[in-house]
């Protein structure tokens, strides 16, 4: 019997209905641990080849809940989703909360793979030991909604359902997976992967235990995690206001984008904050996710007024920012009515802002004419226009939508060759998320050598604000000093994100929400090594989880090698590394080559990576297991 894991991986052939099973290799278990880290093994075992696209159909796409997803770890219901990325090209591993891949677990397995291209559109059905794949054509076109409400009423409200949206069937690289109408695995088109294999949805039911080695044990560890995380300074806010609940602050600090990143700071924010959405009765209730104690996520509904009935998941602080702020819309109820066409139409807010937002400075500079945008007229604090870009994207409706489909990264390309610098994107080509790292200097080199592209969700470093206790005393055990608890400095950024980075990784791999590890702190490595312990009775220190998280962050880099990434990649958008910031304490500051080069040199040495191509030396592979994996690298040529 294996203890912790379900000891499965689940494949589906698309292309010609093979369904089988592999068993979870002990090895994986102590070397990578499980979801993102298992899932990043399996793609560079099948996808490392650089000729594999994100819309070949040896493309695969990993589903992979945590290795404690299933149990009472507190937090634990988290699912990585990753295949080579649609809208970069590059790796891609998404992250999603809900019950979708306790649910997995609870059918008995690790891992579900998803391999070739469906004629026709499908879905795969699993209960428990049953699984086939059935006919979609009913259901495309359907939005996440009706999807989720058709398949619950044909197979059972005890299913849980992952799906795409109109989005990811006209493979919109904005796409987002969707593991529960709410819940989303959002960035970087893995929706797009999913509507080129015709995959529509995956419905899972499950109804086995997960057991763990040491009960006692593991009860005790995950008590002493509930307990920390109630006396969390920063727990408490999360449940009461959400992720919006910081955007006063932050606002405050000159830090919230807006007009596509051309101020920090909104003199009236308060209607697009967390405090609103409760105060003003627009919050309904709170949810949680599987196996949560916090409840951040939100249900809203509009009351009274022409918007009267419509509700939704959040906002939460990205939405408001990429919605909101961003467009200039300082008004909770547009908020709402356009969070929700994008939650429906299975579209990653955060990308529709940045894209709508570009959109409406190409119109108003005049690089976007009226025959490019089909006669929409773009402008700062207009929710009819804004809902027309986002209609045009998910449909890849008119010249617009076709413009867009492609994400920031293809539509600079095809108008004015200046539109890259408003755009926020870096080399790899992600849409950027609402953190303004021109004074968070820690996001700042997190967000530019992120594998997926420049967002805060493969490393969030929020503690370098200094915003709680907890926060002071993680940055004083880093670095030894609590003065670098401050996001204007760049000494020690280095030092900082590569913590994290291993810390969000493992915390990832075991299916914790990584608000409990990097932004709350109840969670953390010591206590992780010893739950992973007590439900697996794999031997594990803290120190050799955290070297799991630098085994898989250096997977995950040579990835991309494998498709041409190098130093340059590692860069920030024109704009925030060009163009000052407009007020607050930095005003005028920039994430300058200058700056960005000098960070990146500590970091690549704390990694010890090649300085000059940013590659990992023979040697690091080596040193965290991955012999093999530079073995395949010399054959390129890709060794420094």
């Amino acid at each position: 019997m294996m203890y912790g894991h379900m000891g499965k991986i689940l494949h589906v052939d698309l292309s010609d209905g093979r369904i089988w099973t592999q068993d979870l290799p002990e090895e994986w278990r102590r070397l990578y641990v499980g979801s993102r880290g298992i899932n990043a093994r399996i793609l560079w075992d099948y996808c490392r080849d650089s000729d594999i696209t994100w819309d070949d159909p040896r493309n695969i796409i990993i589903y992979g809940p945590g290795a404690l997803s299933g149990t009472t770890a507190p937090c634990s219901g988290r699912t990585s989703v990753t295949t080579v990325g649609a809208t970069t090209g590059f790796y891609l591993k998404s992250n999603s909360g809900g019950h979708w891949g306790a649910e997995l677990k609870y059918a008995g397995y690790d891992h579900l793979v998803v391999h070739g291209t469906a004629e026709k559109p499908t879905y795969i059905h699993i209960d428990n030991d049953h699984v086939e794949v059935l006919s979609a054509e009913d259901l495309w076109g359907k939005d996440i909604v009706k999807t989720d409400t058709t398949l619950k009423k044909r197979h059972g409200e005890d299913y849980r359902v992952l799906c795409i949206g109109p989005a990811g069937e006209k493979l919109v690289r904005a796409a987002s997976i969707h593991t529960s109408v709410y819940h989303a695995a959002g960035r970087g088109g893995g929706a797009a992967v999913m509507g080129h294999k015709k995959l529509k949805a995956i419905v899972v039911r499950g109804t086995k235990p997960v057991r763990v080695k040491d009960p006692e044990r593991f009860a005790e560890v995950a008590k002493e995690m509930r307990e920390l995380l109630k006396a969390d300074s920063g727990a408490q806010s999360l449940h009461d206001y959400g992720t919006s609940g910081s955007i006063a602050g932050v606002n405050e600090l000159h830090a919230f984008p807006g007009r596509n990143w051309q101020i920090g700071y909104r003199e009236n924010v308060y209607p697009i904050t967390g405090q609103a959405l409760v105060e003003k009765g627009y919050l309904k209730r709170r949810v949680a996710c599987f196996a949560c104690t916090i409840g951040c996520h939100r249900y809203t509904r509009i009351d009274e007024g022409p918007y009267a009935g419509t509700a939704s998941g959040g906002p939460e602080y990205e939405t408001f920012g990429a919605l909101g702020n961003g467009p200039e819309l300082i008004d909770t109820e547009a908020v709402i009515v356009a969070n929700e066409m994008c939650n429906r139409l299975g579209l990653d807010t955060i990308s529709a802002g940045a894209i709508s937002q570009w959109v409406i400075e190409s119109y108003e500079r005049g690089v976007l004419t009226d025959k490019d945008t089909d006669g929409i007229k773009p402008k700062w604090g207009d929710l009819d226009s804004l809902l027309k870009i986002i209609e045009a994207i998910a449909y890849r409706k008119g010249n617009l939508g076709e413009l867009l489909s492609g994400g920031l990264k293809e539509a600079v390309k095809k108008v004015d060759k200046e539109s890259y610098k408003w755009a926020l994107i870096n080399a790899k080509g992600l849409e950027q998320s609402n953190v303004e790292t021109r004074s968070a200097k820690a996001y700042a080199l997190a967000f530019a050598v992120n594998p997926r592209g420049n967002d805060h969700l493969m490393t969030e470093t929020f503690a370098e604000f200094g915003a709680s206790p907890e926060a002071i005393e993680l940055i004083e055990k880093i670095t030894g000093d609590k003065k670098y608890a401050t996001p204007h400095s760049t000494e020690k950024r280095a030092e900082i994100v590569v913590w994290h980075e291993d810390c969000y990784e493992i915390s990832e791999a075991l299916g914790f929400c990584v608000f409990t590890s990097t932004a709350a702190y109840g969670v953390n490595p010591d206590n992780m090594a010893r739950l992973y312990e007590a439900a697996t009775g794999i031997k594990m220190t803290e120190d050799e989880l955290m070297m799991t998280g630098r085994r898989v962050c250096t997977l995950e880099k040579a990835f991309n090698i494998t498709r041409g990434a190098t130093r340059e990649h590692d860069n920030l958008p024109w704009r925030l590394m060009h163009e000052g910031a407009a007020s607050g304490p930095l005003k005028g500051a920039t994430n300058s080559p200058e700056e960005l080069n000098k960070m990146l040199d500590e970091y690549y040495t704390l990694h010890e990576w090649d300085l000059k191509t940013s590659w990992p030396y023979r040697s690091t592979y080596e040193k965290l297991g991955l012999k093999d994996v530079a073995d395949y690298l010399e054959k390129l040529g890709k060794l420094p």
